[in-house]
């Protein structure tokens, strides 16, 4: 029997969701009912799923109409993909009308959340599943694998460094992120990804965190120092805009000028703020040194406005060391095809033995947005599931384990501190 599914919040991730179910898995799945606090958003959604997907249109239910639209439609699955400060409420509330939960990640953005949130699966029994796409990207298995099966012994130490460009790191400082109410900050919007891809790879959680970070390249602080002599509040309308790197063209783009500027009207959010502006609050340099239960150590770097896009990890074991280094494709969230969101352009595995020659390590790389991970992410939700001895779908759980390192970095910003994770939350 089809499962039936409705989305919560239709902004630009959603579409990586509700295009999937209509477009290739209407065997075992039905998309039935959208959820939104914007209806020319909804109604957006729904052209795209008549004139592109050859679907018909679902039902739209404004946002304090969401248990009318549980009641009415019956669904069995909520998928929310909402602002991250709303997810706990829809995810809650989802679960104590009897419905299972997908949720975008981040689960939540702060502890209480977070704790409200393992409460309720414990209280009601219903089974929350959070989107973890790169567990799924054929490179990030190909880790996990390799550490299974011992080619570098027990890791005893990560260095973890992520880049985000100019085009895909600017972006979190011109829409809601930048205001760290709604997002947590990048350490948690973001880093959640490669935070549960340590806590994935090691098998094991975090104990501790110690963080610095600042905002020290964007926001009206540092537009003088970044040679910023005119200021415009958004680019749309704005002269000085289309001169501007950092400027974002929305009205040129087709995606981003139905979903976001056509939209404006309902609800007031402007998309495209500039970088150089107030009211940033989070920060665009991170680091961290985290401490797992399992005694191995990590350190952490995120920085915002940097020339490539990507990662470079180091392992450290004591059978030996791997080294990996993954370039992706560069992209401004909602301006064109999701699929390609993050798509890999070049990657290299190489394990160095303690006491022999080192080696590249090969995969079999699959298309894709987030290194290949999407298509087989979207596979294991809506097909009908196989056995997968990395166990890369991702629980509550997991959703708590990777928000609670930047939950506790967060913390350990605000009092110069390191922090206990156990300190701020409890796991049953």
């Amino acid at each position: 029997m089809k499962k039936k599914y409705v989305v919560v919040g239709v902004g630009g991730r959603a579409r990586f969701f509700y295009e999937a179910i209509v477009r290739d898995f209407q065997e075992t799945s039905k998309l039935v009912g959208f959820c939104d606090v914007n209806q020319t958003r909804m109604d957006y959604a729904n052209s795209v799923l008549e004139e592109r997907l050859d679907y018909h249109k679902v039902n739209t239910y404004k946002a304090n109409e969401f248990e009318v639209m549980i009641e009415k439609e019956k669904p069995d699955v909520v998928i929310v993909t909402s602002i991250d400060r709303t997810h706990h409420n829809y995810i809650i509330r989802a679960m104590e009308l009897g419905c299972d939960v997908i949720t975008e990640k981040p689960m939540t953005i702060d502890e209480e959340k977070c704790q409200a949130i393992l409460d309720a699966v414990e209280r009601t029994g219903r089974k929350l599943r959070v989107t973890f796409n790169y567990r799924y990207a054929p490179h990030n298995t190909k880790i996990k694998e390799l550490i299974m099966n011992d080619a570098i012994g027990d890791v005893i130490s990560v260095h973890f460094e992520w880049l985000l460009n100019t085009e895909h790191g600017a972006d979190y400082f011109r829409r809601w992120h930048r205001d760290k109410r709604n997002s947590g900050g990048l350490l948690v919007h973001k880093s959640t990804h490669h935070f549960d891809l340590v806590n994935f790879w090691l098998g094991t959680t975090p104990d501790t965190v110690f963080a610095m970070g600042d905002l020290s390249f964007y926001g009206r602080e540092n537009a003088e120092k970044r040679g910023v002599e005119q200021f415009y509040s958004r680019s749309h309308g704005s002269e000085i805009a289309k001169n501007d790197p950092f400027g974002l063209d929305m009205a040129s783009n087709p995606y981003m000028k139905a979903m976001y500027l056509d939209a404006e009207k309902e609800d007031g959010y402007f998309r495209d703020q500039s970088v150089f502006g107030d009211g940033i609050s989070i920060e665009d340099t991170m680091g961290l040194l985290v401490k797992y239960k399992n005694k191995a150590i990590m350190t952490y770097s995120l920085n915002t406005f940097l020339p490539w896009e990507g990662y470079n990890i180091a392992f450290n074991g004591t059978k030996g060391r791997m080294e990996v280094k993954i370039v992706e494709m560069s992209y401004v969230n909602s301006g064109g095809d999701v699929s390609l969101e993050g798509a890999l352009q070049e990657s290299s595995i190489i394990v160095y033995p303690m006491f022999d020659a080192p080696y590249k390590v090969d995969f079999e790389q699959e298309e894709g947005g987030h290194g290949g991970g999407d298509p087989i992410l979207l596979r294991d939700i809506f097909a009908e599931p196989e056995d997968d001895i990395y166990n890369r779908a991702a629980s509550h759980i997991d959703g708590a384990l990777s928000i609670m390192t930047g939950i506790a970095g967060n913390k350990s910003l605000r009092t110069g501190m390191p922090v206990r994770v156990d300190d701020l939350v409890r796991f049953k």
